[in-house]
């Protein structure tokens, strides 16, 4: 196992406590220039490149942020699947989300890597995620956490790999070769931001029918000619009473990811009478950005992880200018 540990500066006032978009969906090459490591706080132990599995002869890594002070008890976790169209981004992009977590609420942060479209295609993905999952479970020994209270939370391509971990935890889909069998895959609880659900009600875009696309790419060519794939990709196929609670965000006016994206996945999990909670940011593009998105989310963590008694709001929230892109 490889693993480094480093201790950088305390965290800039002006973080953000969310993510931005990683990269647009239907980029031909959605490869960006490698961002900065944030800084993170003396009470913080970053861990890089831990490996978690082999895919064949290709490693799997992923980063731990975890609050350097002891617990009397095991910590519940949080772990972040990236975005990037399923063909870019990089754990690394979810680092500062994770600093909060563990910093500010006392959980354990995960940042998990996995093969892109570029790499390998459907469903290396989403095996990588569960291997992901089984790998740190695992690890309940050697980070004190708590392998029965585990978040999964990700934004646009890692929305649509959160919300399949949230709904296949029980029923042996996409179980790669490469995990620990013994090892449950089920999920608390889900955070979905702007994450595609449905793909056989998608539109026509370059997402959709460019074979160069990340889409395409990963599930071996355009929506048209690989419908059967596209079907088993998409989260609302798999809604049973046995998926774990969600807390969905979406933007009213997101331009690469539908709204209806969500709606539809809201929809399907009330139907199967699980709990999810859907809050629109009116005005919203595809970024979830703002101090109350971030508010709501860590609500919805500390009721699913660690049982308190707070309240989940569904009231649409208006969200703040988006950053503009350099």
């Amino acid at each position: 196992m490889k693993s480094s540990r480093t201790s950088l500066r305390p965290l800039g006032a002006g973080l953000l406590l969310c993510l931005t978009a990683c990269a647009a969906l239907a980029a031909e090459n959605p490869a960006k220039k490698e961002s900065p490591l944030p800084k993170v706080p003396d009470t913080v132990v970053l861990e890089r490149d831990v490996e978690y599995g082999k895919a064949g002869d290709q490693h799997l890594f992923l980063d731990v942020v975890r609050p350097k002070k002891a617990s009397d008890r095991p910590r519940p976790v949080v772990v972040f699947i990236h975005g990037g169209g399923w063909g870019g981004g990089d754990k690394r992009d979810t680092l500062g989300t994770l600093l909060v977590a563990a910093d500010r609420h006392d959980y354990i942060g995960f940042a998990v890597n996995y093969r892109l479209s570029g790499e390998a295609p459907w469903p290396a993905q989403i095996n990588d995620c569960k291997t992901a999952i089984r790998w740190i479970k695992s690890q309940a020994a050697t980070y004190h956490l708590d392998p029965e209270k585990v978040a999964v939370w990700g934004h646009s391509a890692g929305g649509h790999l959160v919300a399949l971990l949230g709904t296949t935890g029980k029923i042996g889909a996409f179980d790669g070769t490469n995990g620990l069998r013994d090892v449950s895959l089920r999920v608390t609880c889900v955070v979905d931001w702007a994450g595609p659900t449905d793909f056989l009600n998608w539109p026509a875009d370059g997402m959709s029918t460019n074979r160069n696309s990340g889409l395409c790419k990963m599930l071996g060519g355009t929506l048209r000619e690989a419908r059967d794939v596209a079907c088993v990709a998409s989260p609302v196929t798999h809604v049973s009473s046995d998926a774990a609670p969600f807390l969905i965000m979406h933007g009213t006016q997101d331009m690469l990811v539908p709204i209806t994206q969500a709606e539809t996945l809201a929809t399907a999990l009330e139907k199967a009478n699980v709990p999810v909670t859907f809050v629109r940011l009116a005005g919203g593009g595809h970024s979830i950005i703002g101090a109350e998105a971030n508010n709501r989310v860590y609500a919805f963590l500390d009721k699913c992880l660690c049982g308190r008694d707070v309240t989940v709001s569904s009231e649409t929230i208006i969200a703040p200018p988006e950053p503009k892109q350099k």
